[in-house]
């Protein structure tokens, strides 16, 4: 009993270090997709001032972020031919009611700052 149970904790310590030594050697996975970069501040048209809040998603919202208190926003998606960024008021209470808007981007680099002027209702 006694040397059955210390096999196993042997073998379990030999196939932890194993892959310890695998990682170590050949690493974790990478990444290797085209990435890019989307950031930028959303501001209010008619006063100029960063808006809380607004909901910034690509193609169909699946992915998003949300402005911060100075509004801006970052985040890293795909790379497509072009990505359709919209632009969303989701808590009018805060921050005054906004209309939605969307950009469509093309050929753009790995690195995208957006400037982003929204109206109000």
């Amino acid at each position: 009993m006694k040397s059955r149970l210390l096999r196993n904790i042997v073998g379990g310590l030999s196939f932890t270090t194993a892959l310890f030594i695998f990682q170590a050697c050949y690493g974790t996975p990478q990444d290797f997709g085209l990435d890019v970069l989307i950031e930028g501040q959303v501001k209010s048209r008619a006063t100029g001032l960063p808006v809380k809040g607004i909901r910034v998603s690509v193609q169909d919202g699946i992915q998003y972020t949300t402005t911060n208190d100075e509004g801006r926003f970052g985040f890293y998606t795909l790379r497509l031919d072009q990505l359709k960024v919209a632009f969303e008021d989701v808590d009018a209470e805060e921050s005054g009611v906004f209309s939605s808007k969307d950009t469509v981007l093309m050929n753009f680099p790995d690195v995208v700052y957006l400037d982003i002027l929204l109206d109000s209702n």
